[in-house]
């Protein structure tokens, strides 16, 4: 049986207050059903119930007494069935009132100061602890018992190291963590057993999401359970957060994330309409708040909308844009059923350590239109790598022995920095980490290294190239010189594929294997700064596969500094190693995104230009262009200018790109 979660959906949440119990149901449906949803994430239970619950660890909410039935939940659950739209409960089991913290402080989060986490009045509660352990399926019991739920999502389900107001309040010393932990517990971020620590409250909350999906697919089978990446629905939150710096990609990483880890379990992009929590009555910038949206259906998420309140208290400017996208979700269902990765590079993203490197990386391979799915560091074993041409490792240390059999049978991988591959073997000599041990240090063609610098010793028979400098006075003027070449590579090259004829801008290759054109190594560039004359990525060969090592940050310099050269620099190794290039004449500001679904291939072009220092601006419209097409495209349809367009010796003349444009092509 296909249950209606693995179907396109659109999620529509009022997260109330506790003075909207006596909201109009028919007129909050009203707005869901102009608005495009089809699903009410509606609030259940937990720190309030919005129903009259018997349990006497449970709060009713006192505004309960404004309806005529007592009962939100009943009110709503059966105006909602009538319409045909699912309601699923939003539960938050992370505080508990005063009183019943009194009775059972064994339920309650403890610093390792000995304090409780108090806000606003309520206590929060471990996850160690009962009330997450035992009483929290009481309450699903309850809710089950009386109502035809259609799902829950658990709110705030962690280990509350951090508050409401940001405050830090370390690691849980809880008696129930004493006991599970079984050895000294650490005091926060800084004590030596930290990461130990993180990966078992990791383990805890993953044991507790897979306990509470079992116990609802035991008793309704039917109502998913939305959470982590190891639940029905993954859940991600598509937010913004004043004093955070703003990495315009969030929303396309983290659903790409889940995606290509389970391509066939359904997402929930649940994007908030305000811009932070201290500021749930300010409206979110209807641009950033339409790259939520986009980003996520794109990356095969469905769309969710999060408002405080009731549409009538909540009238935020960003909803008007919010409405149009779900519009357009809901008439293309078709086109979102069953949609997947389809990509053939793999950006890994790492578990800890360098984010600059792999969001240089990630803005590299986008704007040179490589398309690329992103999978999390502790997930490279879980996963088929070999649907992948090229597996591109940043900055990642030692990597787990996957990577090797994937290039045994054939895989690519283009590494960086500290990452470590039993298939490329190298002996470190020397680290240069830190602004001043890597401060005025080149390589050949006057490329500079920013962040780090390892010194390594290749195997006899690697291909090196990109040789470093040594380092030389950089003031005054009169002395700067001294650069001399060492025998330190920039780049390490082994395994079984030939790199191919087409070279970055057309030019030859220099001694060591950079594409030359104008002495730098710099291919030639058309006028808006992007290179061209890329064929697509070689098919992939039996044997052992190509391994690239750059042993220095390439993707931090390109992110902290944002000189071409980088980027192309590791750009031509993916692509020498066989990654596909789109082969088109849109501009470096067009994203790629390449999915499969029950109605074909489908291409998302999303239009970046609007990305601008810290926010979204209106984006330029873009084009029109030409694209190359996936082989064996006989049609293709434009579905935002809702044109049918020619396919001619595979290309085709894309319309012009307001905010994006979906291509299905058959």
């Amino acid at each position: 049986m296909r249950l209606w979660w693995h179907e396109p959906f659109r999620m529509f949440q009022t997260n109330l207050r506790e003075i909207d119990a006596g909201l109009d149901v028919e007129k909050v449906l009203d707005y869901l059903v102009e608005f495009g949803a089809d699903t009410w994430l509606l609030s259940v239970g937990g720190i309030l119930s919005n129903y009259p619950t018997d349990l006497d660890f449970q709060t009713r909410n006192p505004y309960l007494a404004e309806r005529p039935s007592g009962d939100l939940v009943g009110d709503a659950v059966k105006a909602a069935g009538r319409r045909g739209i699912r309601v699923m409960g939003r539960m938050d089991f992370s505080k508990i009132d005063h009183r019943r913290a009194e009775a059972h402080p064994d339920w309650c989060f403890v610093a390792p100061s000995g304090e409780h986490q108090v806000y606003n009045g309520l206590t929060s509660v471990c996850p160690s602890g009962d009330y997450y352990q035992a009483r929290l399926f009481d309450v699903l019991d309850e809710v089950l018992d009386r109502y035809p739920i259609d799902g829950f999502f658990c709110n705030w389900m962690s280990f509350n190291e951090v508050d409401y107001s940001r405050r830090y309040w370390g690691v849980c010393h809880c008696v129930s963590c004493e006991r599970l932990y079984d050895k000294p517990l650490p005091e926060g971020k800084d004590s030596p057993r930290y990461d130990d620590w993180q990966r078992f409250s990791k383990g805890v909350l993953a044991d507790l999401t897979g306990r509470i999906r079992q116990h609802l697919a035991d008793r309704r089978p039917e109502a998913p359970l939305v959470l982590g990446d190891q639940a029905d629905i993954v859940f991600h939150e598509a937010n913004n957060a004043v004093g955070r710096p703003l990495w315009h990609h969030r929303t396309s990483e983290s659903v790409s994330a889940a995606k290509t880890y389970r391509p066939t379990v359904p997402v929930l992009a649940n994007s908030v309409g305000f811009v932070d929590m201290p500021y749930r009555m300010a409206s979110e910038d209807p641009n950033h708040f339409a790259q939520y949206l986009v980003q996520a259906i794109a990356r095969g998420a469905n769309p969710s909308t999060y408002i405080m309140g009731t549409p009538n208290v909540s009238p935020y400017t960003c909803l008007t844009v919010a409405i149009e996208l779900t519009r357009f979700h809901r008439d293309h269902a078709d086109v979102y059923t069953d949609l997947v990765p389809a990509a053939e590079t793999l950006l890994v993203r790492p578990s800890s350590g360098s984010t600059a490197e792999f969001q240089g990386l990630y803005l590299s391979l986008l704007q040179c239109h490589i398309p690329y799915d992103v999978l999390p560091q502790e997930r490279l074993g879980d996963v088929d790598l070999s649907r992948y041409r090229v597996v591109v490792l940043p900055d990642l240390g030692p990597v787990d022995s996957v990577i090797d059999h994937y290039v045994d049978a054939g895989g690519a991988v283009v590494a960086t920095g500290s990452t470590r591959l039993a298939c490329l073997p190298v002996r470190q000599l020397a680290s240069y980490d830190t602004e001043e041990a890597t401060r005025s240090l080149h390589l050949e063609g006057g490329v500079p290294v920013f962040g780090a610098f390892h010194v390594v010793e290749p195997a006899a028979d690697a291909e090196v190239g990109l040789l470093s400098l040594s380092r030389a006075p950089y003031g005054p003027p009169e002395k700067c010189h001294g650069h001399v070449q060492l025998e330190h590579p920039g780049v390490i090259r082994s395994g079984g594929h030939e790199d191919p004829g087409v070279i970055r801008g057309g030019g030859r290759e220099d001694e060591h294997g950079r594409g030359r054109e104008d002495g730098h190594g710099r291919g030639r560039e058309d006028g808006r700064g992007h290179q061209r004359g890329h064929e697509r990525g070689r098919e992939q060969q039996n044997g052992p596969g190509r391994v690239v090592l750059l042993p220095w940050t390439v993707g931090r310099s390109y992110r902290e500094v944002g000189l071409s050269v980088h980027r192309e620099i590791f750009v031509d190794e993916v692509i020498k190693a066989g990654g596909p290039q789109v082969e088109t004449d849109l501009p470096e500001q067009v994203e790629i995104v390449l999915g499969r679904s029950a109605a074909g291939t489908v291409v998302h072009l999303l239009n970046r230009s609007g990305d601008t220092d810290q926010r979204f601006a209106p984006p330029v419209r873009i084009g029109p262009a030409e694209l190359r097409l996936p082989d064996g495209v006989r049609e293709v349809q434009a579905l935002r200018s809702g044109e049918r367009l020619p396919v001619t010796d595979g290309r085709v003349r894309v319309p012009e790109i307001g905010l994006f444009e979906v291509l299905v092509c058959v």
